[in-house]
């Protein structure tokens, strides 16, 4: 983005659009880029009054009355003078400065100050000269080097190290593009959004924690997200993400916006699309931005560290909700079923978004849906009659609450499955697991509980015939090393060592981490 300052948008007709920079303006930026270029080496004053140079040679600058609209004729100088400081804005972001002094310029104002003071001040030459004297042998070097030190950390005395840009005139005229589009959205109250790659705006969207809502129209869908001057109070963070965002739209191949604009108190609509110059010449659409107060992202990382019946899935495909679409942050996959249950959290949101949201969820039809509501928000029991599961939270989601609400649904996969399953269940091989049984049935292990097992006793998780126990217990002794059991257990496909041994009558006698030694109990 540029500073507000440097935004060049045309208003005529009562609109709102950005004066792009086109082809016309390759050899303009040709020259910026080798100013910049030519200065490494060079104070950053002797850099800017040969930028000042080259706005006098295009007439841009020098007259205060230019610095109203860019609508007239009058103003294209200013519009010329904006043109080239925005160039020279991109290219300061690539330019390194270091400040060159005998001595840090602080020290040598110092010492200088308390000379001066010491020869009654400083109100002529050659008292100066004396105070710079005075400052030298204090500190042990000439008088010439406190000179040179004094202001040397002064912006226009810096010197321009590096400029590291491998920028074309083409190049710095597309980012140059894409940053006036940017300043020019910041103070957009609502765009309208269409794109040829949508789940990767509503992903991007998501990431910056905008607001939005999805409409169907009589041509497909279009994407509303609503601005920060829409919040409680305007934020600049908010306005920042806000403008980011098309870094995503401006990605892909065909697009096209429309955004309300509060353009000082009056609103204009400005249009863009990918028939505009904007595009991203070197950047990933959105880099990485944190959830909002991390809510979202700290609830996914404890979903991952613990073991669920459920598969935990970021962004699921579209919700029909009357006449708009809803996508909701999560979905939860039962692992024995063809089942979801959605979790939408509701956080930091103005009044009319939450009212949106709450039609929203009035008109989702057989989806089965949680809603984490921050108590702040006071919805829980509007939540609760739309036939959702309302989980209030502070601060952060409580997975515990979550899980509690998904064993209900287990209750219920569980009961269905167990009707599918026959009475009694009598596998081929002499030992399996709870688990592979489920797995071969298409069930939970808790829905294994309710047939019987003729030919089988169920030890731990492992159901095993009772001759393979006979014959385990006559290859089992006392004193027997832990590996060596184990070994025996492996080879009849038991790897439940612990449960097996018990129901043996054996224990083990352990020899710290390494091992241990087979003792009858």
């Amino acid at each position: 983005m540029l500073t507000k300052d440097l935004l060049r948008v045309s208003r005529a007709g009562g609109g709102y659009q950005p004066r792009f920079a086109g082809r016309e303006h390759r050899p303009l930026a040709a020259r910026v880029i080798g100013i910049y270029q030519g200065h490494v080496g060079e104070p950053r004053g002797s850099l800017e009054s040969s930028l000042e140079e080259l706005e006098r040679g295009i007439g841009g600058v020098g007259d205060s009355s230019n610095t109203g609209s860019t609508d007239g004729g009058n103003q294209r100088p200013v519009d010329e003078f904006k043109l080239i400081r925005g160039f020279g804005a991109l290219l300061d972001r690539e330019t390194t400065v270091q400040t060159e002094a005998p001595l840090e310029p602080v020290r040598a104002r110092r010492a200088a100050f308390e000379a001066a003071e010491a020869v009654g001040g400083v109100a002529s030459e050659e008292e100066r000269a004396m105070a710079l004297v005075g400052a030298g042998e204090t500190l042990e070097i000439s008088a010439d080097d406190i000179a040179a030190s004094l202001y040397a950390d002064l912006e226009d005395r810096q010197i321009i190290e590096e400029v590291d840009t491998r920028w074309s005139p083409d190049e710095l005229l597309a980012q140059y593009n894409l940053s006036l589009a940017q300043t020019a959205l910041f103070d957009a109250t609502e765009i309208h959004v269409r794109s040829s790659d949508p789940k990767a705006l509503i992903s991007a969207i998501k990431r910056l924690r905008l607001m939005y809502e999805i409409e169907k129209t009589t041509d497909g869908r279009e994407v509303v997200v609503t601005g920060p001057t829409h919040l409680f109070r305007a934020t600049r963070r908010y306005g920042t993400r806000f403008a980011r965002l098309l870094r995503t739209v401006a990605k892909t191949e065909e697009w096209r916006l429309e955004a309300t604009v509060d353009d000082r108190g009056t609103e204009r609509t400005m249009t863009l699309s990918s028939e505009d110059p904007v595009s991203v010449p070197d950047a990933e659409p959105v880099v990485d931005v944190s959830f909002d107060s991390g809510v979202e992202s700290e609830f996914a990382a404890r979903v991952g560290a613990v073991d669920l019946e459920w598969d935990l899935v970021r962004e699921p495909e579209a919700l029909e909700s009357g006449t708009r679409v809803m996508i909701p942050d999560f979905a939860f996959e039962y692992q024995h079923a063809d089942f979801r249950v959605y979790l939408e959290i509701m956080g930091f949101w103005t009044p009319e978004y939450v009212e949106k949201k709450l039609e929203e969820l009035e008109n989702l039809e057989d989806v089965d849906m949680m809603v984490a509501v921050d108590e702040s928000l006071g919805v829980g029991e509007e939540i609760a009659a739309r036939d959702h599961r309302a989980i209030p939270y502070s601060k952060s989601v409580r997975l515990k609450d979550v899980a509690s609400v998904l064993r209900e649904f287990e209750s219920d996969l569980v009961a269905e499955s167990v009707a599918s399953l026959p009475e009694t269940i009598e596998p081929d091989d002499d030992a399996v697991t709870l688990s592979s049984l489920a797995e071969t049935y298409g069930v939970s292990e808790d829905a294994l509980a309710e047939p019987s097992y003729p030919d089988h006793e169920l030890v731990g998780r492992t159901l095993v015939r009772p001759a393979v126990l006979e014959e385990l217990e006559a290859k089992i002794e006392d004193g027997m090393d832990l590996a060596d059991a184990e070994a025996v257990f492996e080879s009849y496909g038991v790897s439940d060592s612990s449960a097996l041994l018990s129901r043996l009558g054996y224990g083990v006698d352990w020899e710290g981490l390494s091992g241990g030694t087979v003792r009858e109990r």
